[in-house]
């Protein structure tokens, strides 16, 4: 099996006659666009506009993907550096007859009554109706466009500086006797070492090395936390929280909901991470540099035609239509399977609608957690599938129902190695799913907590690295309480997340939570319905992009704004907590 990704549907090479024709085009189409008339012919404009913007967004995709494909798999590739750059620069020709557009659609009383006029209106109504509604928080066609060249000198540049010095950080650390410098993200992953010795020297160096940026990393996010208050200001948000409530089209009361849920069970994970410090020598908790440490025997490993059998095995076990559609993508070069040098780390997916298809992109090692990860992308990959059929418009679905599909598909895999697994088996495995919950709840909600006090504090002053610091700290006991060892903490988490550090996207959290536990949710209902749950599981994966995600979720007869949804998802980390406990009682 070739273990290496695909692009040449796309294009052949960088230097493709096709290549440098679609991107010349789509440099001819943004022209363009300034040129279509808005007039008093609402129906005419906008098919005219949707049409337009239809042939950009194929050209973008296409271009687009090859370009960040072909860069994350080879980073030292300074053609696509190069194209990248350009893109970016390219696509800011859209911003102005964007917003031109919106201010249209502003002026029309009721977009609905268009729709028995114009089947394309009517394709497009939900989009065309966020793009009317969120015209109310535009600035002038010119306050906007000098907003998108600025971004590129402000937080933009600020997010590159921060991305550089933290990559580029270069760490003294003790290995078999030697001193050696390693980048900040290899000494992160020793975090998962079996071997507690490393583990604790990993973090002691990481600590100490922290210092050399950290001054630079603290400007970079005052910075881009100005820029983005700033501008919520003036756009008239009412809250960064509020603006990023709108873009992932979410209910306030949803994200109370549950958050509410959440703090309610906090005790409950609190109890997983104090037995995990006993099971690993530690009595006053779980110190965080143990957190990642490995409990149990799933030390199983595959090689990749094993995992590939095995997730098709257990994903037939759903439904044929997903084991094939998964063998497909393995047997056609869709995933860029191992590690190597100048490739990127961790793992995603990227759907191209130009190809109707996605590619993948892992490290796989052949452990459990490689496996299980193997099974979340092509969850991602089986969501895009079910989208080929929809207008590029309407395939763009928001971040807290981004990973519906990927968790549901993981945890297929998960539920039935769990069931055949021996006592010491189920151990591991269990640690490597509450490992996952207790990233995604406790600690995203520690996230939560410090980006919104960095916010609001940033109104009135720029944080220091000690103000930083001391938040970063608080969270951590608000959230992890007694689990964790408060001589152990990690002051300085806010210095190694990315998240933190985008002036577009501000709250890159609380959508995790949302995704792990609406997925368990579907999975408690698909276990109580069976066969009869997968059209309506599909039919809401094929809404994802063109409904909020309280009218998504109603399709399978779930209700987001209430938190008795939360509580019956997280009641099943509850007894997976239970069972690890029991499990683990006389260790």
């Amino acid at each position: 099996m070739n273990r290496t990704w695909n692009l040449e549907p796309l294009y052949p090479s960088f230097d493709s006659e096709l290549f440098h024709q679609d991107f010349e085009l789509l440099e001819n189409k943004l022209d363009a666009l300034e040129s279509i008339e808005l007039n008093d012919n609402q129906i005419q404009s906008i098919e005219a506009y949707i049409n337009a913007l239809t042939d950009i967004y194929f050209l973008q995709d296409r271009l687009l993907h090859f370009v960040e494909l072909t860069f994350t798999a080879d980073t030292s590739n300074e053609k696509a550096i190069k194209y990248m750059d350009q893109l970016e620069n390219m696509m800011t020709k859209l911003t102005k007859p964007m917003v031109r557009f919106q201010y249209f659609l502003k002026d029309i009383d009721n977009l609905s009554d268009l729709v028995s006029k114009s089947e394309l209106i009517k394709e497009h109504l939900f989009v065309l109706g966020e793009l009317k509604e969120d015209s109310q928080y535009l600035l002038s066609e010119q306050e906007e466009l000098i907003i998108s060249k600025l971004k590129s000198t402000g937080s933009s540049a600020w997010s590159n500086l921060q991305n550089k010095i933290s990559s580029s950080l270069m760490i003294p650390i003790e290995q078999n006797g030697e001193i050696k410098e390693l980048p900040l993200a290899h000494v992160r992953t020793l975090a998962s070492n079996p071997d507690a010795d490393v583990r604790k020297k990993a973090y002691d160096a990481e600590l100490k090395a922290y210092p050399q940026i950290e001054e630079s990393s603290a400007a970079a996010l005052n910075a881009i936390k100005g820029e983005v208050n700033t501008l919520g200001e003036l756009r008239g948000y009412n809250s960064a929280l509020d603006e990023a409530l709108i873009k992932s089209r979410m209910l306030p009361q949803v994200l109370d909901a549950m958050l509410s849920a959440m703090k309610e069970k906090l005790p409950v994970l609190e109890k997983y991470f104090f037995k995990k410090g006993e099971l690993l020598g530690h009595t006053n908790g779980l110190p965080f540099y143990e957190l990642f440490a490995p409990v149990g025997e799933s030390n199983s490993q595959y090689t990749l035609e094993e995992a590939h059998t095995l997730i098709v095995d257990k994903f037939r076990s759903f439904s044929d239509e997903l084991a094939d559609f998964t063998d497909h993508a393995f047997k056609n070069r869709w995933i860029d399977i191992d590690p190597r040098e100048g490739k990127v780390g961790g793992a995603f997916c990227a759907y191209s609608h130009t190809l109707k298809e996605s590619r993948i992109l892992t490290n796989f090692t052949g452990s459990f957690d490689g496996v299980s990860t193997l099974a979340h992308e092509l969850g991602h990959a089986y969501h895009g599938s079910l989208l080929t059929d929809e207008s590029i418009w309407n395939i763009h679905y928001p971040m807290p129902l981004a990973e519906t599909a990927s968790i549901f598909c993981e945890t297929i895999v998960t539920q039935a190695l769990l069931e055949k697994a021996e006592a010491d088996e189920a151990i591991g495995i269990l640690e490597q799913v509450l490992q996952n919950a207790g990233q995604v709840i406790t600690d995203i909600y520690s996230r939560f907590l410090f980006e919104s006090e960095v916010l609001d504090k940033r109104k009135d002053y720029p944080l220091t690295v000690d103000n930083l610091k001391e938040t970063m700290l608080n969270a951590q006991k608000e959230a992890y309480g007694k689990g964790l060892d408060h001589s152990h903490l990690h002051p300085y988490m806010w210095a190694c997340k990315p998240h933190y550090y985008s002036g577009d996207l501000s709250f890159y959290n609380f959508p995790y939570a949302f995704g792990l536990l609406f997925a368990k949710g579907l999975y408690a209902i698909y276990e109580q319905e069976g066969q009869a749950f997968i059209p309506k599981y599909k039919q809401l994966l094929q809404a994802t992009g063109k409904m909020k995600a309280a009218e998504v979720t109603q399709l399978v007869g779930i209700d987001i704004t209430s938190i008795d949804f939360w509580r019956g998802s997280l009641n099943l980390i509850e007894k997976e907590v239970d069972l690890f406990l029991s499990l683990t009682e006389s260790k």
